[in-house]
């Protein structure tokens, strides 16, 4: 039996422009015939996935600069600079059968994502080898002057490509969780537990324009005008935002270890609720919170909320979207549990911001994010423990 935990949570955000597309203006969906602004899966992900490391206290980095930062050890090592360069290099070439490539700046052609401890293991790797590294540099210089084909001889393999290849595909808890993908080292790969929906307004909306100047504070008094004038987009609305876990799959990416399975759960759906996209955070601080969040443990299959809002929310008396989303939520949740019944539901429930609005679709009421994840947890992860196939 396979069980998931769906997130669900209304989230009012002010003046903001939490995620921008190639123009700098908000990014948007149509949904329901009616233009929404959405704020993309991977720019939430990402500052849930720091928020979980964080937590965890073991960092990862998705990044093309591996050879660069094994260069930069090297050389803080004591290394010589070019030398340094060239066992970074090899670090790629030597990944794997074929290796990875790389580019001029010494980036990887490819996104990598690993423990930042990796960083380290690569350079002993490189250090147990460092006489094979200066011949082969050396003999890279030789054929260059022969050749007079800079940059184009190929040194080969100058690592063990099955140690380079192990310490590559190491994982962290937040790789169980969001998965890895990685073309050249098959099996590095990693399918995530974890998927993010894009988040979109409940109705409605359109980006605006603002128009705005700096002052130059020096400018003399007689002149006039200002130092910069621009203009720059933001967007406002209640946003439903979706993600569900895949609680057995995270068990077994976690190599069955029941416990570490559950502080990653709880740690995900905590930052889940708590996090928020850093764009223009500066210029717009719009640090809000979630009014409404709806957890539920479901088995065989996750279920998003998403279609309550096929048909866009509209404003209520007083002027605001928030207390309608959060009705037509409620309604939609309880026509599509009526469907698929308790049966195959052990866990719903919710927290809201007014205690005094009652729901009848959502479960049962807590008084806290912290309290609602924490019953979310022990429902999906019972304090009996559970196996690596997600048996109970």
């Amino acid at each position: 039996m396979t069980l998931y935990l769906d997130l669900s949570a209304l989230q009012s955000v002010p003046v903001a422009n939490l995620n921008r597309d190639d123009l700098g203006s908000p990014k948007q969906v149509r949904y329901g015939n009616a233009l929404r602004i959405r704020v993309s899966s991977q720019s939430w992900k990402r500052v849930i996935r720091h928020g979980v490391e964080q937590d965890l206290g073991e960092k990862a980095a998705r990044t093309r600069m591996v050879p660069v930062k094994v260069q930069q050890a090297l050389q803080k090592a004591g290394w010589p600079a070019e030398l340094a360069a060239f066992a970074g290099a090899q670090v790629a070439a030597s990944a794997g059968k074929k290796g990875i490539g790389t580019e001029k700046a010494g980036h990887t052609s490819v996104l990598l994502f690993l423990p930042e401890a990796a960083i380290e293991e690569l350079a002993v790797v490189c250090t147990e080898h460092r006489e094979a590294l200066e011949k082969g540099l050396e003999a890279q210089e030789m054929a260059k002057e022969k050749s007079k084909a800079k940059g184009k001889e190929d040194p080969g393999q100058l690592l063990p490509p099955n140690r380079i290849e192990t310490i590559l595909k190491r994982r962290t808890a937040s790789i169980g969780l969001l998965g890895r993908m990685l073309a050249e080292l098959p099996d590095a790969n990693v399918d995530g537990a974890a998927q993010v929906a894009h988040a979109f307004t409940t109705h409605a909306a359109e980006p605006q324009r603002d128009y705005f100047t700096a002052v130059d504070d020096w400018l003399g008094e007689a002149e006039t005008g200002s130092g910069h004038l621009d203009t720059a987009e933001f967007s406002a609305g209640v946003l439903y935002r979706y993600a569900t876990v895949n609680v057995t799959d995270l068990l077994k990416n976690l190599e069955g270890d029941a416990k570490a399975a559950r502080t990653v759960l709880a740690s995900f759906a905590e930052h889940f609720l708590l996090s928020l996209p850093q764009a223009k955070k500066n210029s717009t601080a719009p640090h809000t919170l979630p009014d409404l969040a709806y957890l539920a443990v479901r088995e065989h299959r996750p279920l998003s909320l998403a279609a309550a809002f096929e048909t866009p929310v509209t404003s209520d008396i007083q002027g605001g979207f928030s207390r309608p989303s959060r009705t037509a939520l409620d309604v939609y949740a309880r026509n599509i549990n009526r469907l698929t019944g308790e049966r195959n539901r052990p866990f719903h429930g919710h927290t809201v911001i007014d205690p005094e609005e009652k729901f009848t679709g959502l479960g049962q009421a807590h008084a806290s994010y912290h309290q609602l994840v924490e019953a979310a947890v022990d429902a999906a992860y019972p304090a009996s423990g559970t196996d690596a196939e997600g048996q109970q």
